[in-house]
Order: structure tokens, then sequence, then C-alpha cells
């Protein structure tokens, strides 16, 4: 994996398919695919999100596992992380072994697997059914973004509109998700909400398969395209997969038997270290390894400081499954006109917002931009923190209401939801854009995994935080969040400046 290899920086496919498509609405054909691959895959991971801490927590009378908030806090935050940890290997296995095109399909195969898995009432088919979901996440989630921007050239301009577009597939498929897999769930069964998610992914499987054709050469390839250069990743792939395989197998008959005695929260505190120290590894690898040119090194200095903004928001903003999810069914009024809907449903809130909004801040970024006025990357990131740390904020009135016992209205999370939006749009879509321009050409797969890689570690942090939810009191709990979300923002709007001057390094 050494950066400076000359078979590494090889040109070995165009960044784009020939031609100039714009076949669907001004943009390449090939974007309609991975719209609605990433909408059906988002649509199965939102559906099994809005049920999964619920599930846990849901008393064994009730068909839920009976959990305390700590336990499935750290359990919720284990799982949500490692889903996006894996797109590392997985851009590596897409990037080196068999090309981003078939690491989609090879994941949501396993992804849909993962579901149906969780549709068996058994505690042992839900952690496997968690495994499956996690490794093909890992194969699926990062590499798909790549493809979208394997479908323009360098230069073109419709890139940042193309990820707008790609943004709201994400989304319509995680506002459908809690509708639909959520009422399943907790109005009929938790394991029929499970396979709703499943059935999700299948669709866009197949719609996936008929569409590869408009994908043209978009990273349908492994980057070392050599005979004897291929023959030896693949057996040093084969040596790490079956040395994990082993690892996972002798820890998995260890617990289930009693050999190995850990506990949930025990494998979370463990998984925190192992995170912590893979983040310091791999920073340390990209700046000390060689081969990077000067203006390569600066952009990764940039990348490195984008990373820890993003973590840091990504640890608020996915709270929703957990904390709000939580707080919604314990101390919010769930009724409208006399209707009592499921408190999963209040997560389809973050999707309608990003739905009406994406437009108006693709507007605004527009608009700026040809009047030179854009705000620079590093300024945005500071934007979404703010605007994260503010929907805590929001939500301090409401829990000292709740506090006293009082069931307060929806309205607070749905003000909550549209502050996290608007924190999101300010920071994921533009973020997603930046690493697949910053990063160098041959390791493009790796880096969104490394993108990916910080909502991993948000997604942990997040989940420990939910852990929380009954030692600490709520006001005190948001208090803290919020204070700390928008103290990040205002160090971002500091070191704005020289981050630029970094990614626009030459």
């Amino acid at each position: 994996m050494n950066p400076g290899s000359a078979a590494l920086r090889q040109p070995v496919e165009p960044l784009a398919p020939a031609g100039y498509d714009t076949a669907f609405f001004g943009h390449p054909r090939g974007l309609s695919t991975l719209f609605f691959t990433e909408m059906w895959e988002r649509f199965s991971y939102y559906g099994m999100r809005a049920l999964l801490i619920l599930f846990m927590t849901a008393a064994p009378a009730a068909g839920g596992l009976g959990f305390d908030a700590a336990t499935a806090g750290a359990i919720y935050g284990l799982y949500t992380s490692m889903v996006y940890l894996t797109t590392l290997p997985g851009g590596w296995i897409a990037d080196r072994l068999i090309g981003g095109q078939r690491a989609v399909l090879y994941g949501g195969i396993l992804i849909s697997a993962g579901h149906f898995s969780m549709a068996v009432p058994s505690l042992s088919t839900f952690y496997l059914g968690l495994f499956l979901i996690v490794v093909g996440t890992g194969l699926l989630k990062g590499n798909v973004s790549v493809i979208v921007g394997r479908l323009y050239s360098a230069d073109d301009a419709r890139r940042d509109a193309g990820y707008s577009i790609f943004y709201m597939g994400i989304n319509t498929g995680a506002f459908v998700a809690p509708l639909v897999c959520g009422y399943l769930g907790q109005r009929v069964d938790w394991h029929l909400g499970f396979a709703a998610a499943g059935v999700g992914m299948v669709l866009g499987l197949v719609q996936y398969v008929f569409g590869l054709k408009y994908l043209g050469e978009a990273s349908k390839h492994p980057a070392t395209r050599g005979a004897s250069d291929e023959s030896v990743q693949r057996r040093i792939a084969v040596r790490w997969t079956t040395a994990v395989v082993v690892l996972l197998a002798i820890f998995g008959i260890g617990a289930f038997t009693g050999m190995l005695p850990v506990t949930a929260t025990q494998v979370a505190d463990a998984a925190g270290y192992f995170l912590l120290g893979l983040v310091v590894a791999f920073l340390g690898w990209l700046f000390f390894s060689g081969g990077w040119t000067r203006e390569e090194r600066k952009r990764l200095y940039a990348i490195a400081v984008l990373f820890v903004a993003a973590a840091l928001f990504w640890s608020q903003f996915e709270q929703a499954g957990s904390t709000f999810n939580l707080f919604a069914e314990r101390a919010v009024e769930k009724s409208i006109a006399g209707y009592e809907f499921p408190a999963s449903w209040l997560q389809s809130m973050n999707a309608i917002f990003i739905i009406m909004l994406a437009p108006v801040f693709a507007w605004i970024w527009l608009t700026l931009g040809r009047t030179h006025k854009e705000p620079s990357n590093a300024v945005k990131f500071g934007l979404g923190l703010v605007f994260v740390g503010s929907g805590f904020g929001v939500l301090i009135a409401a829990a000292i209401l709740a506090e006293g016992g009082v069931m307060v209205s929806p309205m607070w999370l749905v003000l909550t939801y549209l502050l996290h939006t608007c924190g999101e749009l300010s920071l994921s879509p533009v973020g997603m854009s930046a690493m697949t321009k910053l990063a160098p050409v041959r390791i493009g797969g790796l880096i969104m995994g490394f993108w990916f890689l910080a909502l991993s570690a948000g997604n942990y942090i997040g989940g420990r935080i939910a852990g929380l939810y009954e030692a600490w009191t709520l006001p005190g709990l948001f208090s803290a969040v919020a204070a700390f979300g928008i103290g990040a923002g205002l160090v971002m709007f500091l070191v704005a400046r020289p981050v630029t001057r970094l990614e626009h390094a030459q």
C-alpha cells in the first residue's frame, strides 16, 4: 500500500465515461442508477436504525430485548460506528481488488442478508444481522459515492450539483423508511420492520444490476491493472481476510459458549480504543508515507482538519437515532388530530427538511459563488457545528419541562431537526465533494473511506453519549453537548483561512 509505488501512479481509468452525458436532468445517466441504489440502501439502513434502540430497550413482554439505556447505547454506538469504519477496508478492496462497481453489488447482497437475519426472533440472529450489515455497508457506502465522482471529468462544473442530487436520493430513502419500517416494527412486529428494510435493499440491488451499463468504466476496475501486482494484492487480501475471519470466529464461539465472558459494554470500550488507534495510525500513514507531492501533502493536511470537524459534527447529529429516539418515546406527546403515531416517525423529519432545503442551500452556494462570496469549506463546516450545537440548545427548555413530568410538544424536536438539517447541508455534501477533489486520484476510494471514518468516530461517541441518557439529567446532558458543538464551530471559523490555503496549495 505504498502510495509512492509506480503501479499506483498509473492512470488506469478515465474519470468519466466518454462523451458529455446529460441524460439525467442534465447529468450522466449513470447518476440515476446510483441515486436509486443509494436511496434503497438508505431506506434499509434508516428503517432499521429507527427501530434499533427502541427494540433493544423495549421490555421482553413487548417483544424487545429489555436492555438498559447504557447497554443499548453501547451496542448502538458500536454498530453505527462499525458501519462506517468498514468503508476503509471496503475502499481498499475496491481500489485494489474488485473495483467499485462489484464492491457495491456484493455489499448490497450482504446488507439484504443482514436485515433478513434480524427478521428472525433470536438474539444470535440479531447480532449476526448487525455484523452482516456492517460488512455490506463497508463495501457499498463509500464506493457508491466514489463512483458518483467518477462520472464527471475533473473540471466538470456539474460535480457539486451531481452530489446534491445524489444526496436527495439518500434522503428520499431516509424519509420513507421510518414511516414504513417504524410503523411495521412498533405497531405490528419488530421483526417485520427489520424484514421490510431487507426488502428495500433487494429492490435497490435489482435496479442497480439493470443500470450497470450506464456507469461505463467509472470505478469498474481496480487501480492495479498489472497481472503480477494484482496477484500480490490478492494474496495479501486473502491472508488478511482469513486472519480476520479466524479471529472473529474464535471470539464469537468463545462469547457464545461462555468461555470468553464479555459484555456489550466491554466490547464497545475496546472498539473505542481501536477506533482511536486506527485514526492516529491512518493519519500517521498519510503524513509520513513517501511519494506525495508537496501539493498533495498540503491537501492531506486540509483533509485531516475537515475530518476532525466532521467527527465532532456527527457525534452530535447522529444522536437522532439514539438520544432523540429515546426522548421521543419517553417524553414527547405523539398525537396529531387524535392519532397516536409511533415515536420512530419523527426520524423522518430530518429527511423532509433535507428535501425541502437542499435546493435552497445549493442556490445559496451557487449565487454566492457567482459573486466570489461563497464561504470556504472550513467556514461551512463551522456553520454546520454551530447549527448542530444550537439544536441541542433548543432542547434544554424541553428537557427541563420533561424533568418535571410534562409530555412536551413534538415541535421541540421538529425545530431541533430543522437546525440539524441546516448544519448537515452546510457540511455533508460539501465534505463528500471536497474529499473527491482533494484526495490523490490513486487513493480516491481510500480517502472516501477515511471520510466515512469521521462518521464512524462520530457515531461511536454519539452512542456512548446516548448511554448517559438515564445517568445524567437531561438538561445537563443537552447543555453540555450544545456548548461543545457551538464552541467547536467557533474554532473552525478561526482556522478557516489557513485551511483554505492548504486546500488550494500549488
